[in-house]
């Protein structure tokens, strides 16, 4: 191995001796401590050292960086206190995640670290969020996000790499190429010589490097930073390394040829870098053993004093109040002065309201800018607001929702248009997974809005009709709005770009351009979890949201002798059970209305909690409305067959004479 030094000093080259040595250290530790069975799981880097501590080395410490499961050198590297890492590890509550996830699987706002999740590929769209904030801010910071070759095949890899070039972060993608995902080597995995060759394909400068060459890392590494401050622009990096333990250490490495495992294990990177030190006379065998007994006795002491911190105790209170990052709501209240407008408008006008006030909102989508979106509810955004803030995106929804989330991560708020609700599940994975966690994991805010146009009655079809709400609201960390009126729809969208937490807020289609009210002109908010109680009556409770509520203010038209109280619920998540629970009380009798199939849905929720808190005043079963259990169909005939708005009217009949 070729070692040049360049114009490093002999503190330098110490320096980074001392920081590639003490994650090798550490490892060496876990692997004893995993035999004692004092550790459950570990996930090793050796023989990956030199990436992680040369690319963190000569990154500024305010630089976010996105490592995955064998980066410890990053976390060392950042000086994260040995004993929190510990802590993290063994599930102690001075971790970063008090317990609720393990290893890597953290971030840390202190140390501009991001841990990963185990589905990998959403870190990618991460790291353009957060080069797209920093370079919004003209700061000249590059952000690096680590992955491994095996996840190269997911979709994320390449719809990040997509928006990166497109867009021009400054990004480093980092691909540490160490011969198996798992247990399925290379060959198996792609078909190009080089995974750097991808990048030529998104017009993306690219390097394959020695990832075992500790000083080729950092002379590399310097001469991008300097490029990149000067040229901001995404790089592909693949370094050629070998994981030297098993994917993990219970699965081992008896699937590896041993000639292939004796190849490496003489390119090993702390070995061959400490041998360069001393050939060149900078590290003698004294200073070498003095080095090795400081980190030892730093990793011992601080290992002592881990297991002195007592277990994770269990607080109710604490588990369900993470899960969302607590927000006060915040009242605006109009002036007096009106306008009769639809749907389509008020949300038009909230949203540009809302980039009015505050500046470091960035809004995305497919055709959102010259065009003004799908629907034009954007239209003219980009003559006031500019192109860097009104973003047409690549189609590709999965790392555009991870995108939004890295613009959250590094102080920005983020709206995502998805231009139709059915596409959502092309970045269905980031949300569940990523935003809806993100601060029960680690206490850090999601502060992103995706817009859902959304529903039926507009004959469009499988591919662009559903209301699918119910996919959302069963997952912790969602907030979930669905306003029927121009008036919520204004005040609910500005209150949820005002919340932190991560908000599917869905818009009826067929509402957009049907319905009008009178809206204050001026900004307003309304809150969440307050349903809106629209008619008055003691004959039964009528509870719907989104279209449902126009099909009932229909049905009571044509029936006036029908004393309804109708409860528009405007947010399912959260809900306004106190509302529901009064005027159930109150009537007696209860039918639910909800435009999506019945099984799994909202309206089954609700019975069923109707049912668990409101029995004794029931004077008949709890009637649920909606669509038949079948995708939504094209034609006008099938179409109408579908909905259940044509159903209603008799459920809500044989109800009432029950």
């Amino acid at each position: 191995m070729n070692f040049e030094r360049k114009d490093l000093s002999n503190s330098q080259l110490l320096d980074l001796y001392k920081k590639i040595l003490k994650p090798r250290l550490i490892e060496e530790k876990m692997l004893i401590l995993i035999r004692q069975g004092k550790v459950s799981k570990w996930f090793s880097g050796i023989g990956q050292e030199a990436i992680s501590v040369g690319i963190t080395s000569v990154l500024d410490k305010d630089e976010y960086i996105l490592p995955m499961h064998r980066n410890l050198g990053v976390f060392t590297t950042r000086d994260i206190p040995l004993h929190r890492l510990f802590s993290q590890w063994q599930g102690k509550k001075n971790g970063f995640t008090k317990g609720r996830d393990r290893s890597f699987h953290f971030g840390t706002q202190e140390y501009k670290i991001i841990g990963m999740i185990s589905h990998l590929g959403p870190q990618l769209g991460i790291a353009d969020g957060i080069a797209l904030a920093n370079k919004l801010r003209k700061n000249g910071k590059v952000t690096a996000v680590f992955t491994g070759e095996g996840a190269t095949s997911e979709g994320d890899f390449h719809e990040a790499l997509n928006i990166a070039a497109v867009w021009e972060l400054p990004v480093l993608f980092v691909i540490e190429n160490n011969g198996y995902g798992l247990s399925t080597p290379t060959n198996e995995q792609y078909r190009c010589e080089n995974l750097a060759d991808k990048g030529v394909g998104y017009g993306m400068e690219s390097h394959v490097v020695d990832g075992n060459n500790l000083l080729e890392v950092v002379h590399l590494i310097s001469e991008l930073k300097a490029s990149m401050v000067e040229n901001p622009r995404p790089v592909l990096l693949e370094f050629k390394t070998f994981r030297m333990r098993g994917h993990e250490e219970a699965s081992g490495t008896k699937y590896v040829p041993q000639e292939l495992m004796d190849m490496w294990a003489v390119k090993d990177p702390v070995e061959n870098y400490r041998n360069y030190l001393k050939a060149t006379a900078v590290l003698s065998e004294e200073e070498d053993e003095a080095i090795r007994a400081e980190i030892k006795k730093e990793i011992d002491t601080d290992w002592a004093k881990v297991q002195e911190e007592p277990e994770i105790v269990a607080s109710l209170e604490e588990e369900l109040g993470d899960v969302y990052k607590p927000y006060t709501f915040e009242e605006f209240n109009p002036s007096s002065e009106v306008e009769n407008i639809r749907v389509i408008d008020a949300i038009s006008n909230g949203l540009r309201q809302s980039m009015e006030r505050h500046e470091n909102l960035v809004i995305m989508g497919q055709d959102i800018a010259e065009y003004g979106g799908a629907f034009k509810i954007t239209d003219g955004f980009v003559a006031q607001f500019g192109k860097e803030r009104v973003r047409n995106t690549p189609i590709c929804e999965s790392a555009v929702v991870s995108a939004a989330n890295g613009l959250s991560i590094n102080g920005f708020k983020a709206v995502m248009e998805m231009q139709f609700a059915d596409f959502v599940s092309t970045g269905f994975n980031p949300i569940v997974n990523l935003l809806a966690k993100q601060h029960y994991r680690w206490q850090e805010k999601s502060d992103v809005v995706v817009r859902m146009p959304c529903g039926g009655g507009t004959q469009a079809g499988p591919f662009h009709s559903q209301t699918n709400e119910a996919w959302f609201t069963k997952t912790p960390g969602l907030k979930v709005v669905y306003p029927a009126f121009p008036y919520d729809a204004k005040g609910l969208l500005n209150t949820a770009i005002n919340d932190p937490n991560p908000v599917l807020f869905f818009e009826h289609k067929q509402l957009y351009r049907s319905v009008y009210q009178d809206v204050p002109k001026d900004y307003y908010t309304l809150p969440f979890g307050k349903a809106s109680l629209i008619k008055e009556g003691t004959d039964v409770t009528i509870i719907s949201f989104g279209a449902g509520v126009h099909w009932a203010l229909e049905t009571l038209a044509k029936n006036p002798e029908i004393k309804a109280d109708l409860l528009d619920l405007r947010t399912l998540q959260p809900m306004d059970w106190d509302a529901i629970y009064a005027s159930v009380k109150k009537t007696n009798k209860v039918i639910i209305l909800q435009e999506d199939t019945l099984f799994g849905g909202v309206a089954s929720d609700i019975s069923a909690m109707i049912m668990e808190n409101c029995f004794e005043y029931l004077d008949a079963p709890v009637r649920r409305v909606g669509s038949l259990e079948s995708a939504i169909p094209f034609m006008k005939t099938l179409e109408d067959q579908y909905l259940p708005k044509g159903r209603f009217e008799k459920e809500l009949k044989e109800l009432l004479i029950y």
